[in-house]
């Protein structure tokens, strides 16, 4: 899939509820002084894209003590409505919710659409009779399944993805799709007698915002799930690259990274703390890199069904000739075999930990990953868990 508010040093609005400490001598010049209780720390997110597809997810398949959000993917988008996308999703979706039992500040939300399914949003969207027709189905699966909301991914608006079902219309069209959810929603909790969550995935370029209104969109979704990957991908771009670089490498042509589009969402009118910085527990390949520069930022081809989830590939790839690099501008590493010519993009504990830091510092939301199947393991989501929990609690944060 995801504000940064000051209060100036001139403007003293403190609430009646965090008063805790009032002395006032008010004779002379004496000046009345009111103590406020600092505010705590908000804790960050984890959020983690489930993707079982057919697959049934086993008891205890799922670590929802390190979570605070569960996104299931996917729904799909069926004559304008929203319709199971896998055979299993009864099953998954029941097991998900009653992990609330083990933790029960979890939340549990539906994705729906993706990168393959996007095909029916711009026609749902387009009007408002279409886009009620949707909103309807929305809450009635939200009901039925006793989900805590729904993630938009729509990838994307007014722009070719997977599909080349796309209209200019999409940008408003967009706006107004999260507008109406979140009023339906506001009734619904009324009627559920608990909050409902909206949100949305969004793509990290500048052309995600350049055909979106993301500063209103901003207003009636709880977080976006910044998907900060992606960045380089063998199957379109010729040469290598880092795929989820926080930082911008000086040498990289794009000239992209994480630290970059969080600062053009928040320069487009996003709050920082409605960020959620999205982190890939997967692999990105390219073959027939030369050995220049350890294979960073060189020509290369794709291997077709190569990239790997973290458990299946760097792991396993460290162990059999290849060497870990680490792109000290990037902050992330990247794996090179000059024999056999292969260049590897992808994240580990170490660069996790980084960002995990960058969202403290940043105050952004928190993190979100694509997806929880690929790190078997448990190595990722634990350096997450780590770099976000450990961390706060270190610093005197709240869990």
């Amino acid at each position: 899939m995801n504000a940064r508010q000051f209060i100036g040093m001139n403007s003293f609005n403190l609430s009646i509820s965090r008063l805790v400490a009032v002395a006032c001598i008010c004779s002379g010049s004496v000046l009345c002084v009111a103590a406020s209780a600092p505010s705590p720390s908000p804790v960050p997110m984890i959020v983690a894209y489930v993707f079982p597809r057919d697959s049934l997810i086993p008891q205890g398949g799922v670590a929802a003590q390190k979570l605070t959000r569960i996104n299931y993917a996917f729904a799909n988008i069926n004559d304008g409505r929203i319709v199971d996308g896998y055979s299993h999703d009864d099953q998954n979706l029941a097991l998900l919710v009653g992990l609330k039992q083990q933790n029960p500040t979890l939340t549990v939300l539906v994705s729906v659409g993706g990168w393959l399914w996007s095909g029916g949003f711009s026609d749902m969207a387009l009007t408002k009779e279409s886009r009620a027709k949707f909103i309807s189905s929305v809450a009635d699966y939200v009901s039925r399944h006793q989900l805590d909301g729904l993630d938009i991914d729509w990838e994307f608006p007014g722009m070719r993805g997977a599909t080349t079902h796309f209209r200019a219309e999409d940008k408003k069209n967009y706006t107004l799709l999260l507008k109406e959810l979140r009023s339906r929603f506001d009734k619904l909790e009324d009627e559920l007698h608990r909050p409902l969550y909206l949100t949305v995935a969004t793509g990290a370029d500048s052309d995600w915002l350049a055909h979106t209104e993301m500063k209103k969109v901003a207003k009636y979704v709880d977080t976006v799930n910044l998907m900060a990957y992606d960045y380089y991908e063998p199957d379109s771009d010729a040469i290598t690259g880092n795929h989820a670089p926080l930082f911008t490498d000086p040498a990289d042509p794009k000239k992209s990274s994480g630290d970059r589009s969080v600062q053009e969402y928040e320069k487009a009118g996003v709050p920082g703390a409605k960020i959620v910085l999205g982190v890939p527990f997967y692999a990105h390949v390219w073959g027939q890199v030369p050995a220049v520069n350890h294979g960073l930022f060189q020509p290369g081809k794709q291997i077709p069904h190569s990239d790997a989830a973290y458990g299946e590939g760097p792991q396993a790839m460290l162990k059999s000739g290849f060497i870990r690099y680490w792109d000290a501008n990037s902050a992330v590493p990247y794996l090179y075999n000059a024999e056999k010519q292969i260049f590897v993009s992808y994240d580990d504990p170490e660069s996790l930990a980084l960002k995990c830091r960058y969202v403290l510092t940043h105050k952004l939301g928190g993190i979100m990953f694509w997806s929880y199947e690929s790190d078997p393991t448990g190595a990722l989501l634990n350096a997450v868990d780590d770099g976000l929990n450990k961390t706060m609690s270190s610093q005197g944060g709240d869990k």
